[in-house]
């Protein structure tokens, strides 16, 4: 996986903030919902990701598009995760 290449996307896509983040084992987010688009890479590791009852588990290479405005949560894998994270509203993710 080229973390270049995949940042250099979002920055085609129009993503004004890119960064990358590392969240430990097992971390829990609470719900919340995005107002700007929310686009993210997994470069290590997995999280999953749940949506009004429909379940998302995302690993190592895979994509991952927030849905506007929809309250999610979120749990970390035993592994931890890595991120490429590309928001349009800076801080909100």
């Amino acid at each position: 996986m080229n973390k270049d290449l995949l940042k250099q996307t979002l920055v085609d896509e129009g993503f004004v903030h890119i960064y990358e983040w590392r969240d430990e084992p097992d971390t829990e987010y609470p719900a919340h919902a995005h107002q700007g688009a929310v686009s993210m890479y997994i470069l290590e590791g997995g999280i999953t990701f749940w949506f009004e009852g429909e379940e998302i588990e995302l690993k190592q290479g895979d994509r991952f598009d927030a849905p506007l405005g929809k309250e999610h949560t979120a749990k970390v894998g035993s592994g931890g995760c890595t991120f490429l994270v590309g928001e349009m509203i800076e801080g909100d993710s």
